[in-house]
């Protein structure tokens, strides 16, 4: 996995936050229909971390698979963008987080339509869910990692020192008033 794919501005990071948390229940309410597995949202999550490039986040969700006992040589297929080797039933929603982070949550409705009638509104908006926290939880990760590169001399290209720190700092503020904001005003996905 090449680190640092990705770089965010603040103004993305906001965008990504408040999409982040929209539907704060959804992803909770599939896992407990048992339609959205630990299992399937670390691999949605090693996924689109693969795309985005989060050292931080794959370092993190490595060691959550090899606990779950998900063998090496997986998690390096997941990481290098492959996941034909895991079960079918999971390349529909492994495809859409892909092109989910490829276009930055700019996703087509088309292919947002095959993942629900794949799978059902319930499990199809616990795989969005899941997707949308990972590309938070990247988009935070690439600037605090991106910070900390610079403090130990080691820049990342294309990164702004003003993004890393105001996602950085900032971005523990972001988090519950997109929260706040998820519970309140209801959006469709």
């Amino acid at each position: 996995m090449e680190c640092n794919k990705r770089i965010f501005t603040f103004k993305e990071f906001c965008k990504t936050a408040f999409i982040a948390f929209e539907r704060p229940g959804d992803l909770m309410c599939a896992k407990k229909a048992g339609e959205v597995t630990k299992t399937l949202q670390n691999h949605i999550m090693l996924a689109v971390t693969e795309v985005n490039g989060c050292a931080l986040c794959a370092y993190a969700h490595t060691k959550n698979a090899l606990i779950m006992g998900m063998a090496e040589a997986d998690i390096e297929k997941l990481l290098s963008g492959g996941f034909d080797h895991l079960d079918a039933d999971e390349a529909v929603a492994l495809a859409f987080a892909q092109h989910y982070a490829e276009v930055r949550s700019a996703y087509d409705k088309k292919a947002w339509r095959r993942v629900t009638d794949t799978y059902g509104q319930v499990k199809a908006d616990g795989v969005m869910a899941a997707i949308r926290m990972i590309m938070f939880g990247n988009a935070y990760g690439i600037a605090a990692g991106a910070l900390w590169r610079r403090i130990s001399g080691r820049r990342v290209k294309n990164s702004r020192f003003t993004d890393e720190i105001l996602i950085t700092l900032l971005g523990l503020l972001v988090m519950p008033a997109a929260l706040v904001r998820g519970l309140f005003v209801k959006k469709s996905i």
